[in-house]
């Protein structure tokens, strides 16, 4: 398995010369088989999306979209995303089913129509499909996903544990696990459903936007610490954590100081996820 990191930025994108080494694109990630030749399978739509295409040779996307939720910086890319929005492409997109029923179209359109844009999600050219997923398992363009939810303010929120038979990714970009207390450690707790998601997978890419002393402040808005994400790795036995949906306002320099300091850890290999990396499973 293949994973690219197109977009490892949290809440909104990051411009500037001091976000360049670790990236500004918001939550995007594009899964391929060994060998593959283009990603079939893409986990969330932040402005990484537009990156996604670069990846696809000037050819039309054919696969499916995963959506972890549905808050701006996970699907703002869509409009934008070029190997999508073009005659020849096949996409489904799957979003977490909704408490009250409505169907995925309705729910996307609330926020991509106008007057808050142009073009609605029926407006992308290709061949769209837009479903909802409920918790569970999905299997699709020779994957197996395991769909649970987590904690996260303002909307259902899931995670996702990703396989193909090489390799077995975790995926949990937006995680407030403090709901449930404040856990042995004043983090959150290590609770079962993060835990099934990320038990002796290849790589855990968690939530790192705040740091401890920011949980008091800022947990509020739904998000962990960097901190949590690598003693759940720990706890669950990954072989490595990949912080990921860093806050918009983390410099390099600031992530080149947590990734020294967390790398340092015993018992599991951490790193901090940057815009372009890819990683092989």
């Amino acid at each position: 398995m293949r994973v690219h990191f197109c977009g490892v930025r949290g809440s909104t994108p990051a411009v500037g010369a001091e976000f360049v080494r670790y990236g500004g694109h918001t939550s995007c990630l594009a899964v391929a088989h060994d060998g593959g030749a283009a990603p079939s399978l893409i986990l969330d739509a932040g402005t990484g999306l537009r990156a996604a295409s670069a990846l696809l040779d000037g050819t039309a996307f054919i696969g499916t979209i995963l959506l972890t939720h549905l808050h701006w910086d996970h699907v703002h890319g869509l409009p934008f995303f070029g190997a999508g929005d073009r005659d020849g492409s096949r996409v489904t997109l799957l979003l977490p089913q909704q408490e009250d029923g409505a169907p995925a179209v309705e729910v996307l359109a609330r926020g991509m129509s106008p007057p808050h844009f142009p073009v609605g999600p029926t407006g992308l050219r290709g061949d769209w499909t837009f479903a909802s997923l409920a918790p569970g398992e999905w299997h699709g363009e020779g994957f197996h996903v395991l769909a649970r939810e987590v904690p996260h303010k303002g909307g259902r929120t899931f995670g996702f544990r990703v396989s193909d038979g090489s390799g077995t990714l975790a995926y949990l970009p937006d995680h407030c696990p403090t709901v449930f207390g404040p856990g042995p450690d004043g983090w959150g707790q290590y609770h079962d459903a993060a835990l099934e998601l990320a038990q002796a997978a290849d790589v855990l890419l968690h939530d790192a936007q705040l740091l401890p002393g920011e949980l008091a402040a800022q947990a509020q808005f739904g998000h962990a610490a960097a901190d949590y994400a690598v003693e759940l790795g720990r706890r669950a036995g990954v072989r490595a954590v990949a912080l990921c949906h860093h806050a918009p306002g983390r410099t390099d320099d600031e992530l080149d100081a947590l990734a020294a300091r967390l790398g340092a850890v015993p018992g599991v290999s951490v790193s901090v996820s940057a815009q372009g990396e890819v990683m092989e499973l």
